[in-house]
């Protein structure tokens, strides 16, 4: 029996980096080549799809690579684009069709420039994204309330993934084969391509990665809504009203569609925010647990140790780079 067909769609924009759209299909043809070797039942693949305006004015697929397969992407990738003179804007029709994908539960993900269009089309407001450095700076005065991570080669923050030089599409290429393929694949795809299979990907499959595509758009809404500064001081009433519904139903189709409870959810994602701290900041454990929701610094320990197999500590100390 064939295991699923996850498909991940390339955006075909204005100035888009050709070697960048080129480069991931190949990385990606790589991954499956890795996965059929496994010889397993069942084994997913992944299916490389292009995307772009038509004369009409609507987005459509103008290549993919499994014709026969049915379904919309789980990932769609806006690669790197060459082209300042635009501003980096997405015409309209791209920014709707962006819009409508990304509130159905599909992750976005960018290169380098790929992150001035998400940003213009107000998909990363209150999020944590990195770009190319030497466009950090602009990227961080065009949009205020955009946190611009400069240092970091790949920043995920869940439903939306964004990459930093040029180059690194290499990366965003290998954490999603890590995410949707598993960690082996990714290694033998990385040593096939001799490539680096950095830490920050492997950590990225470690961590928790939510559902987003289970169709509920209620909960999907208020999912979105704790991937950002929400997170922090979320509770159960809160969450409730974000959806608008009554608390026992929220909780009701909030497991459904995730598989855990709101509150083992947002401990999830806590401890997911407290890892990135702790590994790129020299913040104290007490300032960290704060930063992510907790004002016991001891009950954040016990739940890192429990969600993590590690102490917040020992954690700092096996994969921290911030002092080294």
């Amino acid at each position: 029996m064939s295991g699923r067909c996850l498909e991940i769609g390339l955006l075909l924009y204005p100035g888009v980096q050709l070697a960048a759209v080129y480069g991931l299909g190949d990385l990606f043809t790589v991954a499956n080549d890795m996965a059929a070797s496994q010889e397993r039942e069942g084994t997913d693949r992944l299916r490389v799809s292009h995307w772009q305006i038509d004369d009409a004015g609507k987005v459509r697929r103008v290549f993919d690579s499994h014709p026969q397969a049915e379904g919309t992407p789980q990932v769609v990738i806006l690669p790197p684009c060459l082209d300042a003179s635009a501003g980096y804007a997405l015409e309209m029709a791209y920014c709707r069709w962006l819009e409508r994908l990304h509130a159905s539960g599909v992750t976005l993900a960018s290169v380098c420039a790929g992150a001035f269009p998400l940003a213009e089309a107000g998909l990363l407001e209150g999020r944590s994204v990195t770009t190319h450095w030497a466009l950090a700076g602009e990227l961080a005065e065009r949009y205020p309330n955009v946190q611009v991570l400069p240092e970091r080669m790949v920043v995920d923050d869940g439903d939306l993934i964004t990459a930093g030089g040029l180059m690194a599409w290499t990366d965003l290429g290998l954490a999603l084969v890590t995410r949707l393929l598993g960690p082996t694949i990714a290694a033998e795809t990385a040593r096939f391509l001799v490539v680096d299979l950095n830490r920050e990907s492997q950590r990225q499959f470690s961590s928790f990665v939510p559902s987003f595509d289970h169709g509920d758009a209620a909960v999907l809404n208020v999912q979105q809504w704790l991937q950002g500064p929400a997170m922090v001081e979320a509770n159960l009433a809160g969450m409730a009203a974000r959806a608008g519904l009554g608390e026992r139903t929220f909780l009701r189709r909030f497991r459904a569609a995730t598989g855990l409870k709101p509150t083992e959810y947002c401990q999830q994602l806590r401890v997911n925010r407290a890892r990135d701290l702790l590994e790129h900041s020299r913040q104290s454990i007490e300032q960290v647990a704060w930063q992510v929701g907790y004002q016991d610094s001891g009950a954040f320990r016990k739940v890192f140790a429990r969600l993590v197999g590690l102490s917040p500590g020992d954690y700092r100390r096996r994969f921290g780079t911030a002092a080294r």
